[in-house]
């Protein structure tokens, strides 16, 4: 594997929970967002409709949500309080959904991170890593090799995977 160095440390770890894959129909559940150094998380849910919820989301996501959920205006008033005035670098494993479901947030409205996010799926890529390390049968032993626990995690609770993401991104600038 190659030497890992980020272009800048100005990031912010994300991750979004949504009733199903499909943007145009599918409903933000819930955002988790935590810092390079672990010091700023945010967790946060929203109120949404089951209708087109997948089966998937509702046996693997709903049973770890915490159930006090905030507005969507509330949601992107914090969100902007957590990044600041530095327009952080925004991360995420499944960017071409998160990212779809974060702009369908702000819909339109100016964002509070560069305008590129990262998509660190692609990053792993780059690193000679599969970044298919979701499928079930490998992913404790991806997370292993790396000394990290999985069942430190409740996987796939926004917040859980965000800290999942940042470590594994630490220990790999690390390597």
């Amino acid at each position: 594997m190659q030497k890992f160095k980020p272009f800048s440390d100005d990031i912010v770890f994300f991750d979004a929970e949504f009733t199903c894959s499909g943007v145009l129909k599918g409903e933000l559940m819930s955002i988790g967002m935590i810092s390079l150094d672990g010091k700023k998380e945010l967790y946060l849910e929203l109120e949404y409709n089951d209708i087109c919820m997948s089966d998937w989301t509702r046996e693997n996501v709903e049973p770890y949500l915490k159930g006090e959920s905030v507005s969507r205006k509330e949601m992107k008033k914090q969100i902007r309080e957590f990044c600041g005035k530095s327009e952080p670098f925004l991360v995420a494993t499944v960017n071409q959904y998160d990212m779809a479901f974060w702009h369908d947030l702000f819909d339109g409205e100016e964002e509070p991170i560069h305008r590129i996010p990262i998509d660190f799926a692609s990053i792993l890529f780059g690193l000679g890593l599969n970044p298919a390390r979701e499928i079930s049968a490998e992913k404790k032993t991806f997370f292993a090799q790396f000394g990290i626990n999985l069942d430190d995690f409740q996987l796939h609770n926004s917040l859980d995977d965000v800290r999942l993401m940042r470590e594994l991104y630490v220990k790999l600038m690390k390597k």
